[in-house]
């Protein structure tokens, strides 16, 4: 086997890096997704992201592994956060950045980082391109080497390999084999289902239609106010924007079929929408971003039509991304997230474990506590759907 790094995912052949990807179950990690970031300037050296993907060649020089992983200057973008760690190892005389990331930029849904085409060699070309990541984080005097929200398999891999472990959480709404959305109402308890009903009408009576519009079905002028209100969200919480108008342009051309924007209508003129990518078996809520308030809008666009959808095409589950306690009394429960770190340094290393030995104990507390608070009636969960 042979291990490469390319600066430029284009250089790697789509269709050979797909084989490698479970790109229906997750389009993130597809050579699409990837691709549009980087051609669109999203990810560029410019905002701090440097492509260095990895990838194992067989004898015949076909692709049997790869790797999404930059070259970075900051901890913007990652939802995995160790501006901590970066700031106490900087305070002790050391440097944090440059760093190396193992992820799907500015995406926080979980997936395998270590891509590999089924068959014999799939466990080998794992351990390469594991050890080739660490062998390029010391030659290139790097802090550290992060995978971040890895599925639990490999996370489980890479701590077997000495790689730190740590733990998060997120919110996920799971489909109990419910017929339509009132259906899921009814197993929650009276407060919260009163409370779901009273946000629902609000929207209604506000004179707000909402639509789905997928693949080819958005229009231009779909995309520019989309990106319109993108940037509004983001200036309104003081962010920059990491993702360009290309990038929507881009992945619209290539992924149409597992994109759906849901958006809000008052007066013949879109007000509000979300971007959502879909999966063979889930429902990725990605963006949102609205031109005036209506109250209750953001949760009808990002969760109560998601469920609609996720019902409707038998979908499993429901990831409306980072954060956000508030899913909780929407039906979204605590979901563990998991990241794995290689730390050069020693000393820093010895810190971080300590942290995350404390932090992962919080994180079950907390996961404890969020359960016990869930919105559902204390009744024996149906069976989980399947997807047809």
């Amino acid at each position: 086997m042979r291990l490469q790094f390319f600066a430029d995912i284009g250089a790697i052949d789509p269709a050979q890096w797909n084989a490698c990807a479970p790109v229906r179950e997750n389009p993130f990690l597809s050579h699409a997704f990837l691709h549009a970031l980087e051609a669109s300037g999203s990810v560029a050296p410019e905002t701090g992201w440097l492509p260095r993907h990895l990838a194992v060649f067989d004898g015949a020089g076909d692709l049997t592994g790869c790797m999404p992983l930059y070259l970075k200057a900051h901890s913007q973008g990652e939802y995995v956060f160790d501006h901590e760690w970066a700031y106490a190892f900087e305070q002790a005389g050391g440097r944090y950045y440059p760093k190396l990331q193992a992820c799907v930029p500015f995406t926080p849904v979980a997936g395998p980082r270590i891509l590999t085409r089924p068959g014999p060699t799939a466990g080998a070309a794992q351990d390469l391109l594991v050890r080739g990541g660490v062998h390029v984080c010391r030659e290139t005097g790097c802090s550290s080497l992060h995978f971040s929200f890895v599925d639990e398999q490999q996370w489980q891999r890479l701590g077997a390999a000495g790689l730190l472990l740590r733990r998060g959480r997120q919110f996920h709404w799971r489909n109990r084999g419910y017929g339509d959305f009132g259906d899921f109402l009814a197993g929650l308890n009276a407060r919260k289902r009163s409370s779901l009903r009273r946000e629902r009408a609000a929207v209604a009576a506000a004179g707000v239609q909402v639509e789905w519009r997928r693949g080819g079905d958005i229009t231009a002028q779909d995309w520019d106010d989309f990106y319109r209100f993108y940037l509004d969200t983001n200036a309104r919480k003081c962010n920059l924007p990491y993702l360009s108008r290309g990038f929507f342009a881009l992945v619209a051309e290539g992924m149409g079929a597992d994109i759906l924007l849901i958006a809000a209508r008052r007066g013949g003129r879109m007000i509000a929408a979300t971007l959502n990518f879909i999966g063979a078996d889930a429902f990725f809520g990605r963006y949102w971003g609205c031109a005036e308030h209506v109250p209750f809008l953001h949760f009808e666009l990002c969760y109560y039509q998601a469920i609609e959808f996720a019902i409707r095409h038998r979908l499993s589950r429901v990831e409306a991304g980072a954060q956000g306690t508030h899913k909780l009394a929407r039906g979204y429960l605590p979901a563990r997230t998991f990241s794995a770190h290689y730390i050069a340094d020693a000393r820093l290393r010895a810190a971080v474990r300590d942290h995350l030995a404390f932090e992962g104990a919080w994180v079950d507390s907390e996961m404890d506590l969020l359960n016990a608070h869930s919105p559902f009636k204390p009744s024996q969960p149906r069976k989980e759907a399947t997807h047809a």
